[in-house]
């Protein structure tokens, strides 16, 4: 299996493709720090403490009108107590041109990474196909599941390496253009009504891991579309389109109870760090286990198509 997957890795590594695609990830990373430091110049820095006590007076007067409805008055409640914390404990805001801003605003580029791992897992297995090259790996003495679980290992072990390529690189081009000043900064956790103060770097690496799971998941769903049915093109083309519009629609149906099972209605576990999730009712463990599912049923299926079909001579 070592020997497969070290196999499959050179094989990305050798592709133009792959560097392609993390050059432009690193570009596109200095780019909108560029365009961030840019546009923070213009604006004046403002006493966060007056804005904390003006937000205030806005969330109390939002409190006292009776036909907010009760999910939102729970929120201003929240972001009451978070803001009061913050005056009495000196806790600044992380502010948009400042470290933690960037690599916050940075975090939004993990949908080019996603749209990237949709190319990687929708060709890897369907181009050995078109060029043939599938007939010189099951000419080995390796099973098919090993062929096929090493091409997995190796597209998500690509993908997972773009995602520490835009936290180191943001992190870098985020000190460099607003400093390094404030990295020890807390954020606060309010969680039923307890505040906790963690590291910024934890609260970053929280978020990332759990964008790590949307990834793969459509790098999942890319790889059985492409074992499923060979063709590059279409595994890519139907990934990027639910890349691009799965969310949309999985909006506009969450007036349905029964949307809460659907694929994209689960993918973004921050919903529930944010304490507002898609349809009412959900919950972290109902989302994990919709997940699991589906990702059995996709692997299944990958499983099923790579090693039970005849290869065309």
């Amino acid at each position: 299996m070592i020997n497969l997957v070290r196999n499959e890795n050179m094989k990305l590594s050798h592709s133009i493709s792959t560097w392609i695609m993390i050059g432009l990830l690193v570009i596109v990373t200095v780019a909108v720090g560029l365009l961030s430091r840019s546009g923070g110049n213009e604006a004046a820095k403002s006493d966060w403490k007056a804005d904390i006590k003006i937000q205030n007076q806005e969330i109390k007067k939002g409190l006292n009108n009776p036909e907010i409805p009760k999910e939102r008055k729970e929120s201003y409640e929240k972001d009451l107590q978070t803001n009061e914390y913050r005056l009495k404990h000196d806790i600044q805001p992380i502010q948009g041109d400042s470290l933690w801003g960037f690599v916050g605003t940075a975090s939004g580029l993990i949908s080019l990474i996603a749209l990237f791992a949709i190319v990687m897992g929708g060709g890897i297995v369907a181009n050995e196909f078109s060029g043939g090259t599938i007939k010189l790996l099951l000419i080995r003495p390796s099973k098919r599941w090993k062929i096929l679980l090493s091409k997995y290992i190796s597209v998500l072990g690509y993908t997972l390496f773009m995602l520490l390529i835009l936290l180191v690189v943001s992190f870098l081009v985020g000190g460099t253009l607003f400093s390094f000043k404030g990295a020890g900064s807390p954020f606060l956790t309010n969680v039923n009504s307890k505040i906790t103060e963690v590291t910024m770097i934890a609260h970053i690496l929280g978020v990332y891991g759990l964008e790590c799971i949307s990834l793969i998941m459509m790098v999942t769903l890319a790889f059985m579309i492409s074992a499923v049915f060979r063709n590059s093109a279409m595994a890519i083309g139907i990934g990027v389109f639910l890349l691009t519009i799965g969310n949309t629609i999985t909006m506009l149906l969450t007036k349905f109870n029964w949307s809460k099972y659907i694929l994209f209605a689960n993918t973004n576990l921050n919903q529930y760090i944010d304490g507002q999730p898609l349809v009412k009712g959900m919950t972290m463990n109902f989302s994990i286990t919709v997940l699991i599912i589906y990702f059995i049923i996709f692997n299944v299926i990958a499983y099923a198509a790579f090693t039970k079909r005849d290869i065309v001579a």
